[in-house]
């Protein structure tokens, strides 16, 4: 009998996966509709309902209500799951393949059984509008999320409304300038201060709400260089925002006399702590001299990413800065939660209604699982996957880790393969598309690009050396053929739905086609001209 296991381990050591996505010659669903097919037969309307919902349209202007039916596809429910599991079938997924490549988004596993309690009915089937006293549980658990996120990060108040860590990044600076308007500052202390290597997300929002963005560069060794912050400081400083560490997995540890000379300065400091998984348990902000920070519950919290939304991205201020917060809030008064007002120094609202509940309530069951224990072994345990990673990537030829020679990171490294490129001419994205071939994922977009020819790794806690060892190898093998075989690179990938893409209609608007009803039209004007 032949063992299968040879095909695939070698002493004790998987090989390479024998990998290829299926591949569906798979229709858009607007072509596979059929006039008159239906998944649900809907039932008529009653006319009780009818007589009751009759003047419903008379509050809507004429110029909003439908002149037809929308376009919508008409099919079977078998033919609407084939349609999509074909799909699923064609893409790379966190519960699919080794994600440590997606770097600074911190793919970690999210427990299956926090998918079901999210979508048991007594969660799913909740209205946002429904009075509070049937909600008491969803309130208590919100409540109970501020009072983690507050021990984590040292702050006094939270607000989970935001959907996203950008939005929350928004939030915290619209706080912020509620703050200099209450004290008369606004269009005074006008600068922010961040540093390249955070998210561009924290200069993007300060833009956004009118302010001048001065950005702070590392020195030698990758640090935010102390000199440039101290020449930067000036009376029209209104805060300082900052990644810690920063997005090449560096830790500051000056970091408090950064926020003592923002503070002597008579700014503010705000914290970007999107990603906290290598922190938990060991640092605070409180302690770090920050007076906001923000989470992504989507990264260090382990609920879905899913494609940027729906996530909540937890804003949490001192008690200084609480009245600023979003409105409403909830408020517990003698065993009885409610949802109040948050009064005239709100910020008002950033989003709708209180945060995405479902994905609180995944965070909720990940951190109660873990306790607090738990929760720092998160960070332990990320640190070292890391680290082990970092170690055994090094040792590839044509990879280097800018800045910090010699020095351990936290949660993450961004890598060059600027010595690759130099020898073979193999870019990083190339890299990134072979690596799809052994179904790997590995992200090919590490803004901004001041190291060169990047790639920013992450491993997360969720994954085994095992699974460590599998994408190294992987790594190792393409800057092999890198060497080698330079052709099979740059014409990745080959086992893939989709092989090289004709991006040459990217920056050309005549070509795009945001919907399936606009490329038809796009076509019949395609089709006129050639007439003519």
């Amino acid at each position: 009998m032949h063992n299968i296991s040879l095909s695939r381990f070698t002493n004790g050591r998987a090989n390479l996966r024998r990998y290829h996505q299926a591949r569906w010659d798979e229709p858009v669903i607007f072509e596979l509709s059929q006039r008159g097919e239906r998944g649900v037969l809907v039932p008529e309307l009653e006319q009780e309902v009818a007589a009751a919902t009759s003047q419903t349209l008379l509050g809507i202007p004429a110029g909003m209500l439908r002149i037809q039916a929308p376009h919508l596809p008409e099919m079977s429910q078998n033919r609407v799951l084939r349609h999509y599991l074909r799909l699923s079938q064609q893409t790379l997924g966190a519960d699919l393949n080794v994600d440590v490549g997606q770097g600074t988004c911190t793919m970690k596993y999210n427990p299956k059984i926090n998918e079901q309690l999210a979508r048991d009915a007594r969660m799913s089937e909740l209205h946002p509008l429904q009075d509070a006293d049937t909600v008491q549980g969803l309130l208590h658990m919100f409540h109970q999320v501020h009072a983690l996120l507050m021990e984590v990060s040292g702050m006094d108040a939270v607000s989970l409304q935001a959907r996203s860590g950008s939005q929350a990044i928004y939030g915290n600076f619209a706080v912020l300038r509620a703050y200099q308007e209450d004290a008369g500052s606004y269009g005074v202390r006008d600068e922010v201060i961040t540093t390249i290597f955070s998210h561009p997300s924290d200069a993007a929002c300060a833009r956004l709400l009118g302010y001048k963005v001065i950005t702070l560069y590392p020195d030698a060794d990758g640090y935010p260089d102390l000199k440039a912050l101290r020449a930067a400081l000036s009376p029209r400083t209104a805060a300082l925002i900052i990644t810690n560490p920063e997005d090449t997995g560096i830790f500051n540890k000056k970091i408090r006399q950064f926020t003592d000379l923002v503070r002597a300065a008579g700014g503010l400091n705000i914290y970007d702590q999107a990603n906290a998984n290598g922190l938990l348990g060991i640092t605070r902000a409180r302690e770090a001299g920050f007076d906001m920070c923000h989470f992504n519950l989507h990264k260090t919290f382990a609920t879905p990413h899913a494609c940027g939304g729906p996530a909540v991205g937890a804003m949490c201020v001192t008690r200084e800065l609480e009245r600023f917060l979003p409105s409403p809030k909830i408020m517990l008064r003698e065993g009885r939660y409610s949802v109040e007002d948050a009064g005239p120094d709100s910020i008002g609202k950033v989003s709708a209604f209180m945060g995405t509940a479902s994905i609180v309530l995944r965070a909720y069951a990940w951190a109660m699982n873990l306790g607090a224990k738990g929760l720092r072994e998160v960070a332990e345990i990320a640190v070292l996957n890391n680290n082990y990673m970092m170690h055994e990537l090094l040792k590839i030829p044509g990879l280097s880790a800018p800045y910090a020679p010699g020095k351990r990171r936290i949660e993450q490294v961004r890598y060059s393969w600027e010595k690759l490129h130099a020898d073979t001419g193999i870019h990083s994205e190339q890299i990134g598309i072979r690596a799809a071939d052994f179904g790997v994922h590995y992200w090919t977009s590490h803004h901004p690009f001041v190291v060169p020819e990047p790639a920013t790794i992450e491993p997360t806690e969720s994954y085994s050396q095992a699974d460590l060892d599998e994408f190294v190898d992987v790594m190792r093998h393409i800057a092999h053929e890198a060497y080698t075989d330079p052709e099979t690179v740059r014409s990745a990938p080959h086992n893939c739905p989709v092989h090289a893409i004709d991006a040459s209609g990217l920056d050309d608007p005549k070509r795009w086609a945001i919907t399936w009803r606009g490329y038809q039209r796009k076509l019949l004007g395609q089709a006129a001209k050639l007439g003519a």
